[in-house]
């Protein structure tokens, strides 16, 4: 088999095998298919073997990552962005050798270095403008706020939010299952506040659709349970851009902010790192910490309140 079929069935075997989430596969296929391209312009004869793939391609790949500009643009890609080509390639060499197909070892491909980005994080007073934004004496305003209070209530991707249906919540329960990125199972808890903008929302909506949210403009589309009214994660996104433009917030916040606040918010609260893991739905705790920075703050207050050094 050459490259781009093996590519083909890795891609395959994500979907079938390790139930990855299709935007993840469809990443996967972007940052492989540029390294095919690359090949085959470093060999200029077809594509190369897996055997072919060594360290000194790689150092080459690297570079034409570094160097690249995209032709639209003219920008180059950010040393964050090249680290996701190399993660893709590491996972597809990790494929071949599982597959006893001779290949470099992932383990030799490594990651270039990159600044570490500050956490977006919004505090009190703009989380509580943020909140209250919407006009909810219109029907959009109160599924908006309904949307930003759910956001911060659970700490959910919004991939998870757009997915859910309605039969999905438990107001009484105030909770609710969910399956979060790589077919990961948890729990979801409500806030009181969450609960009582939900129980409005519902109230509010006169329609029988199965999503939990959907959209109030264009053709009503009653099929197939009125899947095509269901808003898309990138209007989701796109309603919490409008009103942090309309309140001027200095923090450039996304549906993944309000992510960030629920996490530090339990946090600074008391929470442990292990319940904060499973509520954000990280299969590795190592993920969950890069919220402990936030929390330097709080522990700086505690050494200065009770540390018998301080005056």
């Amino acid at each position: 088999m050459n490259l781009a079929e093996l590519i083909t069935d890795f891609l395959e075997y994500l979907e079938l095998e390790r139930n990855t989430s299709q935007l993840t596969i469809k990443n996967y296929d972007h940052y492989l298919k540029r390294f095919l391209d690359f090949t085959r312009l470093a060999k200029r004869a077809g594509d190369i073997k897996p055997e072919e793939i060594d360290l000194n391609l790689i150092r080459k790949y690297r570079l034409f990552l570094s160097r690249y500009s995209d032709p639209k643009t003219n920008k180059g890609l950010k040393r964050v962005t090249q680290n996701y080509f190399m993660i893709a390639l590491r996972a597809f060499l990790r494929y071949l050798a599982r597959i006893d197909i001779k290949t470099l070892s992932a383990e030799k491909v490594e990651l270039g270095e990159t600044d570490s980005r500050p956490l977006k994080v919004l505090d009190d007073n703009y989380l509580k403008s943020l909140l209250e934004a919407p006009d909810t004496s219109k029907k959009d305003g109160i599924r908006d706020r309904t949307i930003l209070e759910t956001l911060f209530s659970t700490g959910l991707r919004v991939s998870e939010l757009a997915s859910l249906n309605r039969d999905t919540i438990n107001l009484t329960r105030r909770e609710f299952g969910i399956v979060g990125k790589g077919g990961k199972e948890r729990v979801v808890f409500l806030s009181d506040s969450a609960v009582e903008w939900l129980d409005r929302y519902l109230t509010a909506r006169k329609d029988t659709f199965k999503p939990l949210f959907i959209r109030f403009q264009g053709k009503v589309d009653p099929t197939n349970g009125g899947e095509a009214m269901r808003l898309t994660s990138r209007s989701i996104e796109r309603i919490v851009e409008k009103y942090v433009k309309k309140l001027g917030l200095p923090v450039k916040a996304t549906p993944h902010t309000l992510r960030h606040s629920f996490a530090t918010d339990l946090l600074l609260n008391g929470a442990d790192i292990r319940s904060v893991q499973e509520m954000l739905g990280h299969s590795n705790i190592s993920t969950t910490q890069i919220y402990t920075h936030v929390t330097n703050a709080h522990l700086k207050d505690v050494h200065k309140a009770f540390h018998s050094g301080n005056k």
